[in-house]
């Protein structure tokens, strides 16, 4: 087939079809057909110029060039696409590296091996467009529903036709036991679209908590516009879920919106997750007032919140202990989902023992170093001192208010405290220097004779030991390890150390060593300032 004689506009035309029955740019197609073009005449030039093919958008006319590019005299290496600036004297005025010599040639004839050549550069430039559309189009639906047609089954993974591609459907994302046959309708949370070699992949979910988010959001009008917010969703797919949800108008009760008339609006949810049993939630910003409601619908008495390690203590009587904990934990790990704490529940039996062993503890303490009776020591432990340092440094006057105490006593009690905490300071002093601990260690302000000693045996002797460690090797912390979080024990823990406080700790050495400049430190903590004034002044204009 010669170019010369083909009708140029049929270029034009073959190229719309194209672009019009794949749902892409024509002008895709029409680069596509220059490149193969341009590979055909290669292979009658030669395939070492620089042949170049341009269509006229207009009239379809093909235009054969060749382009020859000045190099440096030591870089010339392809004489057929390449020249010297010597060279490229006889066709360029004052040519400089760079500039190219650009000369039309005549048009080739298309043989039957150049033209299959051509039809396969074509069909794997339109198919490279067609994936790249198809990822865009469903890379923006990441986060939607959607709906679509089953193709068929594979080794328990469903293929879905999802009009303008295929996605999957894997079987750790489907609901329970649930099966389709070909052609059985589909809806499904399109939860990832990745760029692969084979073309674009869409990886659905059903038992994604964002699924039924979007359920929601779909059956509930005030959701959609907003009136209404979901704030957390925790699911055991097929089996039970619960979903937290706060209005932003007084007169709208979030939960009842979510339910709908004579349960509607949920039951549409639950029917499209094959019976799921969901418990609609109030949201509160309180974090144990939301977790009384997150259990539900067993009764709380009592919580404990410690919020640096993430956990909280929930009191509960002895006939709602199966049904806070739920039919294998489903209830309690639902709502330790739902909060994002860890959820530790006790009866109220097992929280008064608990209660009164720590009383004994502490009563024993008292009797032990002060060499009080015990009926005094109760005494000390009921107003709410728990240790030594309180009794020693506390104001006098929090020691007077106890039944039978006068200031004699109170000075008494007080010194005896501090007599013993030095004794215990200059034991643990003397053991710390026993193990290595160097005077840098020991004379570091903010660190205690205990906390010394801790250290030491832990191998810390130095300042410049103490400076390579971590804030949280000091204070402790929570490791995410298979999904569950796993403590760390710090080596300054059971001194009450925050993770803030050893971090200050660890710069302050770090300085005293030379390796931190303070000018740096005082630079961040000015950035960090002005960040925060910054995001208050766009709370308060939003």
């Amino acid at each position: 087939m010669a170019i010369t004689s083909a009708n140029q506009l049929e270029l034009l035309q073959t190229a719309e079809a194209v672009a019009r029955e794949k749902m892409i740019e024509p002008s895709l197609v029409i680069e596509a057909m220059e490149e193969s073009l341009a590979r055909a005449a290669k292979s009658r030039y030669g395939a070492e110029m620089d042949i170049r093919v341009s269509i006229d958008r207009k009239t379809g006319k093909a235009t054969f060039t060749r382009v020859r590019t000045v190099v440096e005299d030591d870089e010339l290496e392809n004489y057929q696409a390449e020249f010297t600036v010597e060279q490229a004297k006889q066709y360029l005025d004052d040519p400089k590296v760079g500039d190219q010599f650009i000369e039309e040639v005549p048009p080739v004839d298309m043989g039957r091996i150049a033209a299959q050549s051509a039809k396969q550069v074509i069909l794997q430039k339109v198919r490279e467009a067609e994936r790249d559309r198809q990822f865009e189009e469903f890379q923006d639906r990441v986060g939607t529903i959607i709906n679509g047609v089953v193709k068929r089954e594979e080794y328990g993974n469903v293929i879905v036709d999802v009009g303008r591609g295929e996605a999957i459907l894997r079987r750790n994302e489907k609901i329970g036991r649930e099966s389709y046959r070909p052609n059985d309708r589909i809806r499904c949370y399109i939860k990832d679209v990745r760029r692969e070699a084979r073309g674009p992949q869409i990886f659905l979910s059903r038992t994604a908590p964002e699924f039924m988010a979007e359920l929601f959001k779909m059956e509930v009008p005030e959701i959609y516009d907003g009136i209404i917010e979901i704030k957390a969703v925790a699911r055991d797919p097929g089996s039970r879920a619960k979903i937290a949800v706060i209005s932003y108008d007084n007169s709208i009760d979030p939960v009842g919106a979510c339910v709908g008339m004579r349960g509607s609006r949920v039951q549409a949810v639950v029917n499209e997750l094959q019976g799921e049993k969901i418990d609609i939630i109030p949201w509160n910003e309180d974090q144990p007032t939301f977790l009384v409601n997150a259990l539900q619908p067993a009764e709380v008495s009592k919580v404990v919140l410690d919020e640096e390690a993430e956990r909280i203590e929930v009191v509960v009587p002895e006939d709602q202990l199966s049904l806070a904990i739920g039919r294998r934990g489903q209830n309690v790990r639902l709502a330790s989902q739902l909060t994002g704490l860890d959820i530790d529940i006790m009866t109220e039996a097992e929280d008064s023992e608990r209660r009164q062993k720590e009383f004994e503890d502490r009563t024993k303490l008292f009797v032990d170093t002060l060499d009080l009776d015990e009926f005094f020591a109760q005494l000390l432990v009921s107003e709410g001192f728990t240790n030594l340092e309180e009794v020693a440094y506390v104001e006098l006057d929090e020691l007077l208010v106890i039944d039978g105490v006068d200031e004699d006593t109170a000075n008494e009690l007080q010194a005896r405290a501090r007599d013993v905490l030095e004794a215990q300071a200059r034991e643990a002093l003397e053991k710390a220097r026993e193990l290595g601990a160097e005077d840098s260690l020991v004379e570091f302000e903010g660190l205690t004779p205990q906390m010394v000693q801790a250290l030491a045996e832990d191998g810390v002797k130095t300042l410049e030991d103490f400076a390579t460690c971590a804030d949280w090797e000091l204070a402790g912390g929570w490791t995410t390890v298979d999904g569950e979080r796993v403590k760390d024990d710090g080596l300054l823990e059971p001194f009450d150390v925050s993770l803030e406080e050893a971090q200050d700790l660890v710069m302050t050495a770090r300085v005293m060593l030379g390796w931190v400049d303070p000018a740096d430190l005082e630079a961040e903590d000015e950035d960090d300032a002005a960040d925060a004034d910054e995001g208050a002044t766009e709370e308060a204009e939003a």
